[in-house]
């Protein structure tokens, strides 16, 4: 029965697949292309290459929003076609196994497995794992035994912080922090500073070489618009100014971890202060964030080896064994 198993996490940014029939991942990014009168022209990375640089007819666009689905067609729509490149078109009577999110509302809930209900897959049966705990067993955590573990998975638009214990979530906090907040900052300060306006690719690569920039002591070199005139130019952007319009969102990031922190119970609070917590999630990678985290809360930062892979290296591995599948469970009220 689990060879025709597939593992989904919906990243807002990227979407993963674990095929177990095949033991492939599949990546791509989470996002569509669609010309208004050709219907869907383009999906996943080829879509994203178009993104900031198409014309008016065609919208370019992620389904997903602040962790939860905000155009439920599309993302049925690309689903449904990333399934059949990750399967070969082999996907009929398929078992998934999909990460949501913990601290959304019931109807965001039910919104993913609707997802998979409704995108033609003809799925046999649905599972939903919480996202954090998939994270954990992706970190290599034994989330089954009584200890309490903390993980912080900062993603694209969100971050999410997470108290683990016995398989289960104690505590859970979705703070709108992350990967797009970051690059939204770092282009407010190079307009303000340099009069220069940047797209989101450009904030974003910035973003990513910000701690190599910094080791090797040079600026970030960017090309945009400048305010003033209307035309490209290029522009040597100094890398304290990226770390100081970073810094808010740091600092966002930090005191909610505080806040769960004070609000989990002492026995579990011990195993913290002895574990430290596990540092995960794309945007985690940003510059000295883990070393902030650190400073900010006294505690260990383990950072994941593959940040932006533990939820579905974590899913696979609940679908590989039988001891972790019971983390798993269907939605009430809904027969799969």
């Amino acid at each position: 029965m689990l060879n025709n198993t597939f593992g989904i996490d919906l990243g807002s940014s990227t979407i993963c697949i674990y095929n177990h029939d095949k033991r492939s991942f599949f990546h791509e990014k989470n996002m569509i292309a669609i010309d208004k009168r050709a219907g869907v022209i383009a999906y996943g990375d080829s879509a994203y290459e178009m993104f900031e640089k198409a014309p008016d007819n065609i919208k370019v666009s992620y389904p997903l929003s602040n962790g939860v689905i905000a155009d439920i067609h599309n993302m049925q729509t690309l689903l449904k076609l990333f399934i059949q490149d990750a399967s070969g078109g082999s996907y009929k009577n398929a078992t998934y196994y999909i990460a949501i999110p913990t601290d959304v509302t019931e109807v965001e809930r039910r919104s993913f497995y609707d997802l998979v209900d409704e995108a033609g897959l003809r799925a046999k049966h649905i599972y939903v794992v919480d996202k954090a705990v998939a994270d954990a067993i992706g970190l290599g955590i034994d989330v089954k035994n009584s200890q309490g573990v903390m993980v912080v998975d900062v993603g694209f638009n969100t971050t999410e912080i997470s108290i683990i214990s016995m398989g289960g979530i104690v505590i859970s906090k979705m703070v709108k922090s992350g990967g797009t907040r970051f690059d939204d900052a770092i282009r407010a300060a190079v307009k303000k500073e340099y009069r220069l306006y940047i797209g989101g690719k450009s904030a974003e690569k910035i973003k990513i070489d910000l701690e190599m920039l910094k080791e090797n002591n040079e600026p970030a070199t960017v090309y945009g618009r400048d305010v003033a005139s209307g035309l490209p130019m290029e522009r040597s952007v100094d890398t304290k100014l990226v770390d100081a319009a970073l810094q808010e969102y740091f600092d966002v990031i930090i005191d909610n971890v505080k806040v769960i922190l004070e609000r989990t119970p002492p026995e579990l609070s011990a195993d913290i202060y002895k574990n430290g917590l596990f540092l995960t999630g794309g945007g985690s990678l940003v510059s000295d964030l883990g070393l902030q985290l650190a400073r900010g809360t006294g505690l260990k930062v383990n950072m994941a080896e593959e940040a932006g892979k533990t939820v579905i290296q974590g899913l696979a591995e609940i679908i590989r064994n039988k001891r972790f599948r019971s983390v798993a469970y269907t939605i009430e009220g809904m027969g799969k």
